[in-house]
């Protein structure tokens, strides 16, 4: 099984550390051999941020609201995906193109359908 490592840009609509809110670039990465049930998505600024998200409630929000504990997901229109990260410092809410985060997922199962080597 190998890891999936994909670059995307991505809006910040409201942030903790009130940051430009422009795109930014966030680096999605999935490990199955670390953690197969989970996505790493990480977000630059001066105090860079990493937050791992279930596979499942990532791919579930695409279609219709869902969340788990401090992170939600859903889809924003026909063409954006939202997902809101909350701490004790405040909430940060990331704005991803669909289809980016949906070839990202069929990557990460392609990667942990793949035979491990003998």
């Amino acid at each position: 099984m190998s890891a999936v490592e994909q670059y995307a840009r991505a809006h910040i609509v409201t942030d903790v550390l009130d940051e430009d809110r422009g795109a930014v670039p966030v680096v999605l990465r999935y490990d199955p051999a670390r953690d197969p049930h989970r996505v790493r998505m990480a977000l630059p600024g001066a105090a860079p941020r990493e937050w791992a998200v279930a596979r499942d409630l990532l791919e579930q929000g695409l279609r219709a609201p869902a969340d788990r504990g401090e992170i939600r997901v859903w889809p924003c229109g026909r063409v954006q995906t939202v997902v809101e990260f909350h701490t004790a410092r405040g909430v940060s809410v990331v704005q991803f193109e669909t289809k980016t985060l949906t070839r990202f997922l069929r990557r990460t199962y392609a990667a942990a359908a793949e035979p491990v080597p003998h």
